[in-house]
């Protein structure tokens, strides 16, 4: 059986921890961002990890 190809749109999007976790960047930081408060653009700054619901869908197409 093939090699299982690692989804590169996704590769570029996350990085692993030192602890084996994914670490993400967060929408809705593109545009509109006049009407958003400081508060909120600067929260959206910091990078967040990845869900465990989502952890277990994602490793599927990240093959390390």
């Amino acid at each position: 059986m093939p090699k299982m190809k690692t989804k590169k749109a996704l590769a570029k999007r996350v990085k692993r921890t030192g602890s084996g976790q994914l670490k993400r960047g967060r929408a809705y930081v593109s545009h509109l961002a006049p009407h958003k408060t400081q508060k909120q653009k600067r929260h959206l700054r910091k990078a967040s990890l990845v869900s465990k619901s989502d952890y277990k869908r994602i490793k599927l197409m990240l093959q390390d």
